[in-house]
This record gives structure tokens, C-alpha cells and sequence, in this order.
């Protein structure tokens, strides 16, 4: 949040307008409520009994958390009608409300108010209030641009290599495509694409979806407005791009040579194959949710560094979860720094702002403490084991959706807090870094200096 947002927070009295995260996360909560009761009404449901209302909460709230975490079977248990509920739902959930709200407010008024531009704006991280009318609009063009783009791909996939019709091939073509570009991990087959896992017709298509979703709105605004140079890029989007693409290469890396000999999963498929699985595992925890995999039958250490990959999440003001990729690496230069002695954290050739450093600190410990607390929870109202009941917790705060396969045997208690935790991964960063901003204020004295022994 810049200071010019808010210096214009500040010069209204509205208790909305003074904290316009807190209007995004009523929002998306509204959302979540709607999604919860066209679920719940027997059209949504095959069979043509209701949703009950913890399954149809938890389902809205993974759609529009954009998770892909389930407790039913999605192609069985939910009826063409219920589908497309949660189809809209992920869309909704990807542009973010008040995206969509302020895209609307554009089409029929042609203008935005004041309270419209504060609230998008903080939804989508824009430079000042007068991008914001721009931003909204690029939002939704690369949005829809990706998506058609996979969906065609998908569609002919579909149809010509397994034979469906164009019409059932369309339908699978755009609601994978939609779920990967919004990195929802939402599929219409029970084992999601691990029918597909040696068919890089269907896997690469939806992994580049996936990344594009996860790099985040503002690096592809800025990367359509100013290709080249790339010394001209801002840090964001160089910080963005060079971790997406380690953290892609180091990942693939791992879970390839990590799984390369169990039978249970890369063990049985050819050489390029074990490549494709390995790399499509590997963007995956960035954060989609589909898996072409088993988890449930992946090495202890394959979890363990998948949970990394999924709190780590990907970029800024797009639709990936986690603590995103520029707070992790900004993070590593500040312990680079203070190993080497130096008064000031550098990064990409800039001096890091101290309140940018903060802010990175605090929505990390509280994330950390989050997943920490969350986890004793579930190992308390479930005998689950601890690296299934951690490997859960991380996927849902960080909105990612792959699981252990644990999801439908929680108890009802586990199901709430896996619930809240997808919440609050989707929206408190968001949240707090606003709210954050949007509290600073100039100190009118300074205290005396004290220096506490560390470690």
C-alpha cells in the first residue's frame, strides 16, 4: 500500500474507507456464504438431496479460496449444476471481489468512486489510486487471456486424443483451465490427473497455467507494458521471476530424484516420463493442487520438502497462496546481511526498506505460528499422523489443495479449522500487510535505544 492510498485513508471518516482490507475480507466471506447455499440446494447434488452444510461450507470455501482441498468425490458427488457453482466460484475467487466489483462499477458507470478505487486497490496491491481503473482491466484481460488459451489446448486434447465429445471435451477444456490459471486444483476426475500422468498434452498446459496464475497480476502488467529491457523491470517483478523460476528448477530436481526409484510413483514410468511427473509435482505446490501423483504414497522427505514449496507459494496480487516468493527472499537477504555485518539489507541493487522488512518478518512468524497452532489442533481432535495432519495444514493455508489423502476422514472439528486456515491464507496477508501500511504514522519522540542478548 503506498503512501499516497494512505494519505487519502486517512482524509475519510468512513470506518470502511479507513480499512478497505477489512471490506475485501467481508467480501470474500459474502462469497463464501452464497457459495455455501446454492451448494446446499438439491440441483447441486447428484442423487437430488442437499449438500449438507459442512461439506457444502467447506467446498464453497476451498472454490473461492481458490484451495482445492474436498471432503467428496467432485465428479460424483456433485451434480452439473453444483460443478458450475464451483467453477464460478474459483473464477470469482481468482479475479478477487472487489475486482470484479470494481470491473462492473466500470461497465455501468464508467467510473469508480473513491471507496471502489481503495478497496481494489488493496485487493490488487496497485501503485496509487489513479492505476487503478487500468489494473482492474489488465486483471481480467490476462485472466480470461490464459484461460482460453489453456481451455483450447484442453479441448482438443480431450477430444482428439481420448475421444470425447467436443461438447464434454469444451466443458473439461475450460473448467481445467479456468481451475489451474486461478491455481484452484480443482479436477472432474476422482484421482485427478493421475490418469494423465505420462500425457504432456493435458500435464504442460495446465502447469504453464498454473505458473502464469501464480507469477502474480502486477509482473505480467509490467511485463506487457515494458518487455525489454529487463534492467528496466522493477525489483518486484525480478525478485518475482528469477525465485519462481529457481524455486521451479530446484523443486523439479528434487522430487524426481527424491521419487526416482519408489515403485509407488516415478519408480514404474520411463525416464521422460519421470521428468514430466517430477516437474508437474513441482509446480504444483505453487499453488494449484492437482497432482498426477500419489501423496499418499511419496517419501517422507518428498512431503517434508513439498511443504516448503507450498509455504513459500508464489507471487504477489495473483492467485497463489503461501507467504509468497518475494517475502521469502527477502527474508534470505536480510539474514545475508546481518551475516555479513551490514548496516543495510540489499537486494537486486536496492536498499530494502526497513517497514517492508517488518512486514515481511511479521507475515511469516504469524503464518509460521498459524500452521504451528493449527496442526496441534488437528492432532488433537484426530489420530491422524503428524506428518499427514502437517502436510494438510500447510496445503490449506497456503491454498494449495494437494493432500495425503486425510481430507474426508477428519472430524467435523478438523474440517473447520482446515476451513478458517484456508480463509485466512487466501486473505490475511492480503489483510495484514494493508492494514499494516495503512497504520503508519510518524513517531513524535523516540525512546532510548536497549539491545537485548540474542541467542
Amino acid at each position: 500500500m503506498t503512501s499516497s492510498l494512505a494519505r487519502a485513508l486517512r482524509r475519510n471518516d468512513g470506518p470502511w474507507l479507513r480499512h478497505p482490507a477489512q471490506v475485501v475480507v467481508v467480501a470474500f466471506a459474502l462469497a463464501v456464504i452464497v457459495g455455501t447455499l446454492l451448494l446446499m440446494l438439491p440441483p447441486a447434488r447428484t442423487g437430488g438431496d442437499g449438500a449438507p452444510l459442512m461439506v457444502a461450507l467447506f467446498t464453497s470455501t476451498s472454490a473461492v479460496c481458490v484451495t482445492g482441498l474436498v471432503v467428496v468425490d467432485t465428479p460424483s458427488y456433485w451434480s452439473t449444476f453444483g460443478e458450475v457453482v464451483i467453477l464460478a466460484l474459483i473464477q470469482v475467487g481468482g479475479f478477487g471481489i472487489m475486482t470484479l466489483a470494481s470491473l462492473l462499477g466500470l461497465l455501468v458507470f464508467r467510473r469508480l468512486g473513491l471507496r471502489s478505487r481503495l478497496t481494489a486497490a488493496a485487493e490488487t496491491k496497485a501503485t496509487g489510486l489513479g492505476d487503478v481503473r487500468t489494473v482492474v482491466k489488465g486483471v481480467v484481460a490476462i485472466s480470461l487471456l490464459f484461460e482460453l488459451a489453456t481451455a483450447v489446448l484442453l479441448t482438443l486434447r480431450f477430444a482428439w486424443g481420448y475421444d470425447e465429445a467436443w461438447g464434454r471435451a469444451a466443458y473439461l477444456g475450460v473448467f481445467h483451465a479456468v481451475s489451474a490459471f486461478n491455481n484452484a486444483g480443482f479436477a472432474l476426475y476422482s484421482d485427478s490427473l493421475m490418469g494423465f500422468v505420462s500425457d504432456p498434452w493435458i500435464c504442460l498446459p495446465i502447469a504453464f497455467a498454473v505458473i502464469a496464475g501464480g507469477l502474480g497480476f502486477p509482473v505480467w502488467l509490467e511485463l506487457y507494458r515494458r518487455f525489454h529491457p529487463t534492467w528496466a523491470w522493477s525489483m518486484h517483478t525480478r525478485m518475482t521471476l528469477s525465485v519462481t523460476a529457481a524455486l521451479l528448477v530446484l523443486g523439479t530436481v528434487f522430487v524426481t530424484a527424491s521419487e526416482w526409484s519408489n515403485p509407488a510413483t516415478l519408480g514404474t514410468l520411463s525416464a521422460p516420463d519421470r521428468l514430466l511427473a517430477g516437474f508437474f509435482q513441482a509446480v504444483m505446490p505453487r499453488t494449484a493442487g492437482f497432482n498426477s501423483l500419489d501423496y499418499g504414497q511419496m517419501r517422507d522427505g518428498t512431503l517434508l520438502g513439498t511443504e516448503m514449496l507450498m509455504f513459500i507459494g508464489g507471487g504477489s496480487a495473483g492467485t497463489a497462496g503461501g507467504i509468497k516468493v518475494t517475502t521469502f527472499i527477502l527474508l534470505f537477504f536480510v539474514i545475508f546481511a546481518e551475516v555479513r555485518g551490514e548496516s543495510d539489507v540489499v537486494a537486486f541493487g536496492r536498499r530494502i526498506d526497513p517497514r517492508a522488512i517488518r512486514q515481511a518478518l511479521t507475515v511469516a512468524l504469524l503464518s509460521l505460528g498459524a500452521v504451528v497452532a493449527s496442526t496441534l489442533v488437528i492432532l488433537q481432535v484426530s489420530d491422524v499422523p503428524t506428518e499427514d495432519a502437517l502436510f494438510e495444514v500447510v496445503s490449506a493455508f497456503a491454498t494449495v489443495g494437494l493432500s495425503t489423502g486425510i481430507t474426508a476422514d477428519l472430524p467435523t472439528a478438523g474440517h473447520l479449522v482446515l476451513t478458517l486456515l484456508m480463509f485466512t491464507g487466501r486473505l490475511g496477508p492480503i489483510t495484514l500487510v494493508s492494514a499494516l501500511a495503512m497504520r503508519e504514522h510518524a513517531a513524535l519522540h523516540r525512546l532510548p535505544e536497549g539491545r537485548p542478548l540474542i541467542g
